[in-house]
């Protein structure tokens, strides 16, 4: 093998990697967002926003954007702005609660840029709250990524609303109050 075959053979597996680990943060987002929060020990949302946090450059931006997110979401620049933004929808008590919801990511779109990169996603999620009421959510997802010394971080998060489709009351009949899926 010549030197430009195996250093375009490094490029690729580089972006391969780099793909997956996007994939993977993405995904563990995703995870940590759903409700009942299925991380094994953590009790409190106060913890899961700091895993979540974890996830983020310091610099991250957290944005709802169109014409039913800007109102809802609006824009959250930096680690401290957007533990406000978790703090506003976990920190406080709901009425109805939020009993569950869980984030299905789908037509998964990666493009590495070297050290940055872009993906696009579409999210589905169904809510069920205590009184009964259950929706279906789903949105158009735009993030970015940075490769920092520890890993690919995420720079932006962007999502806008795809619809918010209402479900009939009571229309899921079992799920969990908690998960004990990766209790050991």
């Amino acid at each position: 093998m010549t030197d430009e075959t195996v250093a375009a053979l490094i490029r690729r597996v580089e972006v391969l990697e780099a793909e997956a680990d996007i994939r993977r943060l993405q995904a563990r987002y995703m995870f940590l967002c759903d409700t009942p929060n299925p991380e094994y020990g953590v009790a409190d949302d106060a913890k899961r926003i700091e895993l979540i946090l974890e996830l983020y450059t310091e610099d991250a931006v957290w944005e709802g954007v169109g014409e039913y997110y800007d109102g809802q979401f609006g824009r959250a620049e930096g680690k401290p702005a957007i533990r406000e933004h978790f703090q506003r929808f976990w920190g406080e008590k709901q009425d109805p609660a939020l009993l569950l919801n869980a984030h299905y990511l789908t037509s998964e779109q990666i493009h590495v840029h070297g050290d940055t990169a872009d993906g696009q996603w579409i999210h589905m999620q169904p809510w069920l709250f205590s009184d009964g009421k259950s929706l279906l959510r789903s949105s158009r997802l735009n993030n970015a990524f940075r490769k920092e010394p520890d890993g690919w971080r995420i720079t932006r998060t962007r999502t806008e609303n795809v619809f918010v489709a209402p479900l009939p009351d009571r229309f899921a009949s079992d799920y969990p109050s908690t998960s004990v899926l990766l209790k050991p």
